[in-house]
């Protein structure tokens, strides 16, 4: 079974889906049979590699809303975090941008270990409070997973799987991804958005059945 899953790393929603979807698949038994492909999307690609702008007020400023407002938007994802074991830092989170942190992922695709980068960069990002889009915390990252920090520094330092990200996003453009998280299974099935474990369950349980 394969599910692909289209995301990024600052998206709070993705991070209470994945934790969803692994549910899921406990629940179902078939863990073991899924094969998970991490697939690359940009929630905002003028984003500046590292700011000190605090997200609230990012947001404030982004949807037009007052930082009270803001506040309370954050606070309401912050809860339905904890339904799934995540306590997310907003207070540390500042804006970043994500396309060097989705070149990581695909050079740890290629050695192996890419759900091993996709789990530690979203709890960088959205525990820790981390800068995901500067080059020594994706360093330290990757030799975390057990990444040459040479072999990691070199792609950073490079255009290297740039193309392989576009061309993530162009397919998501092209089979109509409104948004994120976006999973599929099987080419079949999709599921949007951070649905229930259930909703996750069931979709599993047909495609597992007509495979």
């Amino acid at each position: 079974m394969k599910i692909e899953i289209w995301s990024d790393y600052v998206c709070p929603f993705c991070y209470i889906g994945k934790r969803r979807l692994e549910e899921a698949l406990e629940q179902t038994g078939l863990g073991e049979s899924a094969e998970i492909v991490f697939k690359a999307y940009e929630l905002d690609p003028n984003s500046p590699v590292e700011s000190d702008i605090p997200m609230q007020v990012g947001l404030a400023e982004k949807y037009g809303m007052s930082i009270e407002e803001a506040k309370k938007m954050t606070d309401n994802v912050a809860v339905q975090a904890e339904t799934v074991g995540l306590n997310y830092n907003f207070d540390k989170m500042t804006p970043a941008n994500t396309f060097n942190a989705h070149r990581l992922a695909k050079l740890a695709e290629q050695e192996g270990v890419d759900k091993t980068v996709s789990e530690q960069l979203l709890q960088a990002y959205f525990i820790d409070g981390e800068k995901i889009g500067k080059d020594d915390v994706l360093l330290r990252i990757a030799e975390g997973a057990g990444i040459s920090r040479d072999r990691a520094k070199e792609v950073l330092d490079s255009d290297e799987f740039a193309d392989d990200v576009k061309m993530d996003i162009a397919e998501a453009q092209q089979i109509g991804v409104k948004g994120v998280p976006f999973f599929v299974i099987n080419r079949k099935y999709a599921i949007s958005g951070a649905q229930p474990a259930e909703a996750f369950a069931d979709a599993l349980r047909k495609a597992a059945e007509e495979a």
